[in-house]
């Protein structure tokens, strides 16, 4: 899969406050991206750079493969976390206006935000001004002018944010829509269940510098710990489990269950497999779950910025 996006060896320092140091991302076409990191990480720069608001002290960034240059512009949408909505302004006349920014006709952008209006069902509020509407309202706007010229890539900061969860869902099913209509979506969240929805890849900045990217499916896979959470029925909880301790690592779990169930917590050695230690529990017990622990993105979020510290 080639990239859309490259980001090699940023750097950016405002006095000597070093915001960004030698920062590299690679962001592939067709994907959902997350860039994820701590406030004050360096997130917010790196977006800034790649939408040309400010240029890196050092290093370059490639737009499908050639230099970004000013021309990108109309390449890339960008949804900020601090809204960029005129408040009195009316909500067509504002949505146009920006459209045409993106060097979109009168006539296609009125044709486009009639889609969309539509779509959201929101085409009462053309003649609104932004500051009657709700910050979540005032958001679906925003989510629709940056999407409407169709960019290659888009850039979404805290998407969600002022949306309840009806809302929320809506947007999530539409980017996941635009990602499989060909768009390469960088999304920056703090929430990390919607990392674990919708990301492909993902990189995570602490301190200005980058200390983890790659597919979350492989990222997760490095971090899991060859352990399992199972749920056991039997006749006697304390002599299973002395045997279970005598064998493997064992704690106590704790998840929900219809069944009064003996819940164990069990790590395997490198030279252990799953099939083994099933094996054991089918046979001295009956299993009525037994799952293997997956760390979460979240998970792996706090133990690589806790190391890191």
């Amino acid at each position: 899969m080639s990239n859309l996006l490259e980001v090699r060896s940023a750097t950016k320092k405002f006095g000597d406050f070093t915001a960004l140091n030698n920062v590299s991302i690679a962001v592939p076409k067709g994907s959902i991206f997350g860039l994820l990191g701590p406030n004050g990480a360096g997130k917010t720069t790196l977006i800034r750079i790649v939408n040309q608001i400010t240029l890196p002290d050092a290093g370059e960034v490639l737009l499908d493969g050639a230099p970004l240059e000013p021309i990108h512009i109309k390449d890339i949408g960008y949804l900020p976390e601090e809204r960029g909505l005129y408040k009195s302004m009316k909500v067509g006349e504002q949505a146009l206006y920006l459209a045409q920014l993106k060097g979109l006709s009168k006539k296609e952008a009125k044709e486009r935000l009639t889609y969309w209006f539509d779509k959201f069902d929101i085409s009462h509020w053309w003649n609104k001004k932004i500051q009657e509407l709700s910050k979540g309202m005032a958001q679906k706007v925003q989510f629709v002018v940056t999407v409407l010229h169709r960019p290659k890539l888009l850039i979404f900061d805290e998407p969600f944010s002022g949306f309840d969860p009806i809302n929320a869902n809506v947007i999530k099913d539409e980017i996941l829509q635009l990602r499989d209509e060909g768009a390469t979506i960088i999304f920056s969240t703090h929430r990390m269940e919607s990392v674990e929805e919708l990301c492909d890849h993902m990189a995570l900045i602490h301190k200005s510098n980058k200390i983890l990217e790659g597919k979350v499916t492989d990222i997760k896979r490095a971090y899991k710990s060859n352990t399992f959470e199972v749920g056991l029925i039997t006749e006697d909880n304390n002599t299973i489990l002395q045997s279970l301790q005598d064998k493997f690592s064992v704690v106590p779990a704790d998840f929900k269950t219809i069944d009064d169930q003996l819940k164990l917590k069990i790590s395997l050695d490198k030279n252990v497999s799953s099939n083994e230690l099933l094996s054991y529990l089918t046979s001295n017990a009956q299993v009525v779950r037994f799952n293997e622990v997956i760390p979460s993105v979240n998970e792996i979020f706090i133990n690589t910025i806790t190391d890191n510290e």
